[in-house]
């Protein structure tokens, strides 16, 4: 796998030789010829959908003009029987008997649902059936235009009493149970009541020189002769192919009330209801659709378009379309055909391109395997290819002789190499203990910089500090002799010596601190309980301020000799640290008890806290001198000083903890002999 740099000189992994011989050659066959394939197949396809949305657009034309011929010829029928010599004669007939039979022959001829005459006064004369009492759609543009003298055809909608009142089998024709359709709007209706008419009114001059009208009607609702004409005329026979249907409906609103989709066992789809997104477009926006729609149970190559009342309002719909699924598997076959036969022709020439290829990048990959195998250590990889008398095999012949005098380059460098890390090891050595070696002077300069300035801090205090001390305790003298004699004051003068005598150790243990071996001071035997109860009123303060509180254990029989202001130094420092690991409160627990190490006997005490503890790394540095956790309320002097006035008197200082959970800090110190 060969590498390359990038652009911030990183090394990147490149695409092997194999991979791209062979995407040279099988690019074109297996991507750019699928690519044309599939972009020529999807043209192909939006094409054919296309034809499919032409014809069914042409199938629309057809049937909309069969139903606008529909119109006009309602009229000229009607218009023509007005205008009859023998329509004429009958009207003078003051029974109307005749009239009334040729209104009957002629709606019978024409194929009129009802057919009847009104007077100018928009009452009714004559009727081809008898008509009930009350409203029979009368009112309205048609009628208005016939009175007007004119003739005008139009598609209205009848309601449920207005038929009722012409005649009651037009009111039971128009009642269509609604059938529940996937895909349809929402709707609580049941059933459909109304009736979508072909409504159509003439002039009639009348004897008196004024102008009734002839009214004629048909309905549409369940007119099965006139949608399967449409679909007859629309789709005759052999115009789709084996397996599709050709469709035609009428629909009032969204309901189908005339069609020849069919449901199951021949029932027609009667009741059934158009899909919501087709309601939305012809009947809302009242554009015409084309294109696939959910028709009842299948999918078809649909046209819709809206049909308006005399009024302008949208009021149904004009539906003509064919079954989709023999088109659809066409397209299907075609696009497998398509496919096979690529895959036939790959199939044949892709295994002699991967042929050709194989010549090429074989001979590369075994070049590209042996430099691997020189890299992993093999020193005498060779290619071991035929020697051709093309690029490829020079190459190899030029490689394995590069090889061969690596080889012997490398056998020498391997021995100057043998040599030079031989001196190389030697002087490492000696700079890493020369650095050893420079580490710890560096840090005894340092320590020793620190003490030699505390010292000389201390030495000033002390000296300044002794001073007033001896002035004090002079002047202090010579009072006592002049108010000695009559007894007053001894209780305060007794108290100011104490307390000189309190400073001057404080001013002692300062040079303690500082010269520890020329101040160590005087030793006394103690029992360690009394220095613990000495210690407690120092620190009453912090105790008050805190949520601690303080168990004491005595269990020591022994005593230790010691200065008591150190040992009361040495316990006041611990008491102190562990009051500051409790910030939230806590108990502190100060025992003292016999205790033997190292074949020695003394006695310990234990400062134990229940604080926050401390690392194992904190714990590591916490006798260090300037070393502290405590920012700001500490120099980090205090255990330092600590383990130097133990370890003077021969003792020890430990101390064991555990994070969240506490410190404890044991001294030991040997018996007084």
């Amino acid at each position: 796998m060969s590498r390359q740099a990038d652009s911030a000189g990183r090394p990147r992994r490149a695409v092997p030789v194999r991979i791209r011989l062979l995407a040279i050659a099988l690019l074109p066959t297996l991507v750019v010829v699928p690519l044309l394939l599939a972009a020529t197949m999807v043209r192909w396809n939006e094409k054919f959908d296309a034809l499919l949305q032409s014809k069914v657009h042409g199938d629309l034309t057809i049937a909309h003009q069969y139903f606008a011929r529909i119109l006009e010829t309602t009229g000229d029928h009607l218009q023509s029987l007005g205008l009859s010599a023998l329509f004429q004669r009958q009207l003078g007939d003051a029974q109307k008997t005749e009239l009334t039979t040729l209104l009957e022959e002629r709606r019978e001829a024409l194929g009129f649902d009802f057919l009847y005459l009104l007077d100018a006064d928009r009452r009714l004369v004559a009727s081809a059936r008898p008509i009930a009492a009350g409203d029979t759609g009368t009112a309205g543009p048609v009628l208005d235009a016939a009175l007007a003298g004119g003739t005008r055809t139009s598609v209205d909608l009848f309601t449920s009493q207005q038929l009722e009142a012409i005649s009651p089998e037009l009111a039971a024709r128009a009642r269509i149970e609604l059938v529940p359709t996937p895909n349809a709007a929402a709707s609580d209706r049941r059933e459909e009541t109304q009736g979508l008419v072909v409504h159509a009114a003439a002039a009639v001059p009348w004897p008196d020189g004024r102008t009734g009208a002839l009214v004629a009607g048909i309905l549409l609702n369940q007119n099965l002769v006139f949608i399967d004409t449409i679909n007859d005329l629309v789709y005759r026979e052999n115009s789709l192919p084996d397996g599709s249907v050709g469709t035609a409906t009428l629909f009032l609103d969204d309901v189908r009330i005339s069609t020849n989709v069919r449901l199951f066992e021949g029932k027609r789809a009667l009741g059934t209801r158009v899909s919501k997104a087709v309601r939305e477009a012809v009947l809302d926006q009242g554009k015409v659709w084309l294109g696939s729609a959910f028709v009842v149970d299948d999918w078809y190559m649909s046209a819709y378009e809206p049909i308006s009342d005399s009024h302008g309002a949208r009021v149904g719909m004009l539906y003509v379309g064919f079954l989709e699924r023999p088109f659809t598997r066409s397209k299907q076959i075609t696009l497998i055909a398509v496919a096979l036969a690529f895959l036939a022709v790959a199939g044949a020439s892709v295994p002699i391109f991967l042929r050709w290829a194989g010549s090429v990048f074989k001979p590369l990959e075994r070049m590209d395997e042996t430099i691997a195998r020189v890299e992993a250590g093999e020193r005498d990889a060779r290619t071991a290819l035929a020697y051709t008398d093309d690029e490829l095999g020079r190459v190899a012949r030029n490689l394995d002789r590069l090889l061969g005098q690596l080889a012997e380059r490398e056998r020498e460098l391997v021995g100057w190499n043998e040599t030079l890390n031989r001196k190389v090891d030697e002087r490492t050595r000696a700079l890493e203990l020369a650095n050893r070696e420079i580490e710890a002077t560096t840090r005894q300069l340092i320590m020793s910089e620190k003490l030699a300035a505390v010292g000389e801090i201390t030495a000033g205090v002390a000296h300044e500090i002794n001073n007033p001390i001896a002035v004090i305790q002079g002047n202090l003298d010579v009072l006592r002799e002049l108010v000695g004699r009559s007894g007053e004051g001894r209780t305060e003068f007794r108290l100011i010596d104490e307390q000189i005598m309190r400073v001057s150790e404080i001013v002692g243990r300062l040079l303690q601190f500082a010269r520890p071996e020329e101040y160590a001071g005087a030793a006394d035997r103690h029992g360690p309980a009394e220095v613990i109860a000495d210690c407690l009123p120092l620190v009453r303060h912090l105790l008050d301020r805190s949520a601690v509180t303080v168990r004491c254990e005595d269990r020591a029989s022994r005593l230790v000799l010691m200065n008591r202001t150190e040992l009361q130094q040495v316990l006041v420092n611990l008491i102190v640290n562990a009051i500051h690991a409790m910030p939230d409160g806590g108990e502190l627990t100060l025992r003292a008890y016999d205790m033997e190490r190292e074949d020695r006997e003394g006695i310990g005490i234990d400062v134990e806290d229940t604080g926050t503890g401390m690392t194992a790394e904190v714990m590591a540095r916490i006798f260090d001198p300037f070393f502290t956790t405590k920012a700001g309320r500490g120099n980090g002097l205090g255990l330092s000083i600590t383990r130097k006035l133990v370890t003077r008197q021969g003792g020890e200082i430990a101390v064991r903890s555990i994070p969240g959970e506490g410190t404890t800090f044991t001294v030991f110190l040997p018996e007084a002999s």
